[in-house]
């Protein structure tokens, strides 16, 4: 993929993620293989750790809805190559279950091919996340 396609795609997810779009239609940005990472505490929220398949994402978009409500996401760059983009950004979320508000800067790694998404990665400060999902 070229540069440009490669950026096309990051934004295009953060365009379906932001207007709320049904998981299955975010998903089809998403390889049947995709390989997911969140690094953290595995046993607290249950998008968290290693998942493979596109099931990863719909459960995320479906999971990460159902538990939190977003305070503020913001994307302060997005980098991309012929097979990689990175999201810069930071954000707030509550979640429900304890009202809680955890804020976190954040970057989110996409690998591509055949145009569409193979891998996602998140990095962030998960022991925030995880400290403020238990409380």
């Amino acid at each position: 993929m070229s540069q440009n396609e490669t950026l096309h795609l990051a934004q295009d997810f953060l365009g379906r993620m932001g207007s709320g779009a049904e998981p299955t239609e975010i998903a089809k940005l998403f390889s049947e293989t995709l390989e997911w990472e969140i690094a953290g505490d595995t046993g607290v929220l249950p998008w968290i750790g290693h998942k493979s398949g596109r099931a990863a994402i719909t459960d995320f978009v479906r999971d990460s809805r159902a538990m939190i409500e977003r305070i503020s996401f913001e994307v302060h760059d997005i980098l991309a190559g012929d097979n990689r983009a990175v999201i810069l950004g930071s954000l707030a979320s509550k979640f429900k279950r304890n009202d809680k508000v955890v804020t976190t800067d954040f970057a989110i790694v996409l690998t591509v091919a055949n145009g569409e998404i193979v891998r996602f990665q998140m990095l962030e400060d998960s022991f925030a996340v995880s400290k403020m999902a238990r409380g």
